[in-house]
């Protein structure tokens, strides 16, 4: 578990990232406390370099807001991307008419489909197939981002195979644990400045 000085991390973020809002703000706080509290991660370098990993996927996947967001799109369009007939949708386990839309992303790193929703609602102990909207409450969004990126439910990598002791933080390819390597370099760039960031708040 990693607890941080919350000045000193809204100073350097202002500092590497930009103004903070009060939106903003508020939803560094809970991501701080949450972290606080986070058994998945040590106090030590390589969860540090998952971490900001985590918080750097956070930020670009929710428009650099910090809070849980739905994907960009409407109905029409997600149930063609994610329908039960398109190559995407097979593979997300979509099965009925409406699944795309139903079970389109949402949360800190776009929850999506419904084997994913399924999978997450078991864990959290929470009807995500029937309720799948509770997928952006940031409590639960927080649990599915961190537990999923852990164990690799997105497409099978997870953070344990990029960041480990003696070897250097491979941030770059890290990014197949959501998205192939769609904005790889962007990711790994602000995972640097997280990362930075963390060492220098940290209680």
């Amino acid at each position: 578990m990693f607890a941080f000085d919350r000045a000193a991390f809204l100073a350097g973020y202002k500092q590497r990232f930009g103004p903070v809002t009060a939106e903003l703000a508020s939803a560094i706080d809970f991501l701080l406390a949450k972290i606080a509290h986070d058994t998945r991660f040590a106090q030590d370098p390589v969860d540090r370099w998952k971490l900001a990993y985590c918080l750097a996927t956070f930020k670009w996947e929710t428009a650099h807001t910090l809070r849980p967001i739905d994907e960009y799109g409407g109905d029409a369009y997600f149930n063609k991307r994610y329908g039960p007939g398109t190559a995407a949708g097979k593979m997300l386990g979509n099965t009925q008419a409406g699944d795309g839309a139903r079970f389109h992303g949402r949360g800190f790193v776009q929850l999506t489909g419904r084997t994913n929703y399924d999978r997450a609602g078991k864990f959290l102990k929470a009807d995500l197939l029937g309720e799948p909207e509770r997928a952006k409450e940031p409590a639960l969004a927080y649990e599915v981002a961190m537990e999923g990126m852990n164990k690799g439910w997105f497409t099978g990598a997870r953070l344990a195979k990029f960041f480990k002791p003696g070897a250097p933080p491979n941030y770059e390819d890290a990014r197949t644990i959501i998205n192939g390597h769609d904005k790889a370099q962007t990711i790994a760039d602000l995972a640097r400045r997280f990362d930075e960031l963390l060492a220098a708040a940290r209680l």
